[in-house]
């Protein structure tokens, strides 16, 4: 699989980068685990995650991947967090989840964005991940109102000292990010951003003379929207909207993931 520089980093990823927001619906343990080499053995050199994904199982399943892989690399975030804690067996996962389709309670994040907590779940992304260094590291859909940005900035960078982190920024959608461009710049140097076709929502960044670093959701968009296309169309135009950055895509079917190198090599196309 193609890889990219990311724009403003010192990180080469590759231009898909497999996103496990939805990896704990692939199933079992082992077989999240298989999804995962798998990924790896199609090309994929770089995983999306954080501590809500699967509730902590996420960041578990990346562990041995990691291992396995030393060479690959990470994004995980802070500031929301699972209902329960990180540490849930993967039965208490799925019936948390079951249960909250029903009474949202039971399945609704943590939403916490004081430094106290930062450290914490800093540390629980390390030990889940098995590493001692995070390449990506973003705050996970921040209102501006909840962050003081100068004492993030100080305590990140501080982190990126002691040799936990490699780069950091923002993770959110298009409405919580001007703000920060306004008003945090220093946060904003590297930004992950919902993007669509349809809105271009990363627009806001050209606007503010930024390039596109990673941007996810078209396919959810497309299929929102009513697009019929192939995703393979979607994804081919989202390469185009995003030429020099990578983005974030998932699938839990094995037999899909060698296709996305076929399409970044336009030799095949993606299942519809």
């Amino acid at each position: 699989m193609p890889v990219v520089l990311l724009p403003g980093t010192g990180l080469q990823v590759s231009r898909f980068i497999f996103g496990t927001a939805s990896l704990f619906n692939a199933g079992r343990k082992q077989e999240r685990n298989r999804l995962l080499h798998a990924a790896v053995e199609a090309g994929f050199t770089h995983f999306d995650t954080a501590p809500y994904y699967g509730f902590g199982a996420a960041e578990r399943d990346l562990a041995s991947v990691l291992r396995d892989y030393p060479s690959i690399t990470v994004t995980s975030k802070v500031g929301i967090y699972s209902p329960g804690g990180e540490k849930q067996p993967d039965g208490l996962v799925f019936a948390r989840k079951a249960a909250g389709r029903l009474v949202p309670y039971f399945s609704r994040p943590t939403i916490d964005f004081s430094l106290k907590r930062a450290q914490v779940a800093l540390e629980g992304s390390l030990r889940r991940m098995g590493r001692e260094h995070i390449n990506l590291y973003l705050l996970h859909e921040p209102s501006i109102e909840l962050i003081t940005s100068d004492e993030w900035l100080r305590w990140l960078e501080d982190m990126m000292s002691a040799g936990k982190v490699g780069s950091f920024g923002l993770a959110l959608e298009a409405h919580l990010l001007e703000p920060f461009l306004k008003y945090a710049p220093d946060l904003c140097g590297f930004v992950q951003v919902l993007d669509s076709l349809y809105r271009r929502e990363a627009d806001l960044l050209l606007q503010y003379g930024k390039s596109l670093q990673v941007t996810y959701g078209y396919v959810s968009a497309a299929l929102a929207a009513g697009d019929g296309r192939p995703t393979t169309e979607v994804l081919r135009e989202a390469l185009r909207r995003n030429p020099h950055g990578a983005i974030i895509v998932s699938t839990r079917k094995l037999s899909r993931l060698s296709q996305y190198a076929a399409l970044l090599n336009q030799e095949g196309q993606l299942d519809d």
